[in-house]
């Protein structure tokens, strides 16, 4: 069974907290305060107000907010950097760490006012982190459902392993797989919505939709209405 009504969703926002504001302002204009809305995660990294961004994703759902809000692997890294001690993740490439320029956790950290730079060790920047970072934010994004179902819409953040059933997906593929899942052009069991792979806008494939149009590297976040099986822009 179809949704009754569209649903909003929204991709990586990564720290770009004005964009954010916009993205909402364009659903509620499109659909009043009520509209049901699904983030597909990546709060964190690489924009200026990763803080911000969670704060006010945390004050809407407080507020009774229709929203969802997916796990993404940098949402992770960060639980996993505020974890003691701070664990790694083993889906990293080798020689990668959140604080590598590609990810954005200094980013994350500027945001709550630790400075991280390359005479640090790893244990002085966690300790000021967790003097800095409020306790409530990391168990928020801890938090986080891996995915969400919607009639015959599954939201995930990276995506799923083709060819393995909905409920027995494995977490490291939901925040974490890219081209096993997005090589896979035959159906799925459901229509999968996520984010993880920055393209220019967010795109419909036939089998998926892919929400991650770039916001992370100052591109635009662009919401989408999604209804049935099909999708729209918000521009």
């Amino acid at each position: 069974m179809s949704q009754a009504s569209p649903i909003y969703a929204i991709g990586d926002i990564h720290g770009q907290l004005a964009a954010f504001e916009n993205a909402l302002s364009v659903i509620e204009k499109d659909a009043g305060s009520e509209a049901e809305i699904v983030l597909i995660g990546d709060l964190a990294d690489r924009g200026p107000e990763s803080r911000r961004v969670i704060e006010l994703v945390m004050e809407l759902m407080r507020a009774g907010k229709n929203m969802t809000v997916i796990k993404g692997n940098h949402d992770r890294m960060f639980d996993y950097f505020m974890q003691s001690p701070p664990r790694h993740d083993p889906c990293f490439r080798v020689g990668y760490h959140w604080f590598h320029e590609a990810l954005g956790g200094k980013e994350t950290m500027a945001s709550y006012g630790v400075a991280v730079d390359e005479t640090m060790t790893l244990n002085e920047v966690h300790e000021r982190a967790l003097e800095m970072v409020p306790e409530a934010h990391v168990a928020f994004l801890r938090s986080l459902p891996l995915s969400h179902q919607s009639g015959n819409i599954f939201f995930a953040h990276a995506g799923i392993r083709p060819n393995v059933p909905l409920d027995r997906q494995e977490e490291n593929d939901l925040v974490w797989i890219r081209q096993e899942f997005l090589n896979f052009t035959d159906p799925h069991p459901k229509l999968i919505v996520h984010g993880h792979t920055s393209i220019n806008a967010p795109t419909h494939y036939g089998n998926r939709i892919n929400l991650d149009g770039g916001a992370g590297y100052g591109r635009p976040l662009i919401p989408v209405a999604i209804e049935g099986r099909g999708m729209r822009l918000l521009l």
